[in-house]
C-alpha cells in the first residue's frame, strides 16, 4: 500500500498550513479550530518551510511563558521529513518510528499535497489486515 492510498481515504483532504510569521497564539487557534496535532509551516500553501506540533509548543512554553507572542518560526522544526505519495506505508511507519515523529507532509513535484499521521497509517494498516482476515474466513467457509 502506498501513501497515496491513505491520502485518498482520509476524511479531511485539506492540509492546514500556517505562515512562519504567525504568532504561536495564532497557531494554537488553528490547531484547536481544526482539531489537529500538527500544522505545516508554509508561506504559500505548497512549499514546506517547517512543521510545528502541540509537542513543540508545550516543550518551548515550559522554557519561556512569553512564547505565545513569538513567531511560529521560533519553535517550528525546519528540517522536515517528507514523503512522496508513492512511498509505502511500511516504509513511512519505519521512518516515523525511527525519528520519533507523528506527522509527515506528503510532497509531489516540490508541492505539498497532503499530510499523514501515524494514526492514519495504523488505521489504514488495521483496515487492510481486517479485509485480509475476512477474505481468508470467506475462503475457509466455502469448502
Amino acid at each position: 500500500m502506498k501513501i497515496a492510498d491513505v491520502l485518498t481515504r482520509k476524511a479531511i483532504a485539506e492540509v492546514v498550513t500556517i505562515a512562519s510569521t504567525a504568532t504561536v497564539r495564532d497557531l494554537l487557534g488553528v490547531l484547536a479550530e481544526h482539531g489537529i496535532g500538527a500544522c505545516v509551516v508554509s508561506g504559500d500553501g505548497t512549499a514546506v518551510a517547517g512543521i510545528v506540533s502541540e509537542r513543540d509548543v508545550v516543550r518551548r512554553l515550559h522554557e519561556n511563558d512569553a512564547l505565545l507572542a513569538a513567531e511560529v518560526s521560533s519553535i517550528m522544526t525546519a528540517e522536515v521529513e517528507t514523503c512522496a505519495p508513492e512511498a509505502t506505508i511500511d516504509e513511512i511507519l519505519g521512518i516515523m518510528t525511527k525519528r520519533r515523529i507523528r506527522h509527515m507532509p506528503v510532497v509531489a513535484d516540490g508541492a505539498l499535497v497532503g499530510i499523514v499521521s501515524i494514526g492514519d497509517l495504523v488505521k489504514h494498516r488495521i483496515d487492510q489486515l481486517a479485509f485480509e482476515r475476512d477474505q481468508l474466513e470467506a475462503y475457509v467457509h466455502q469448502t
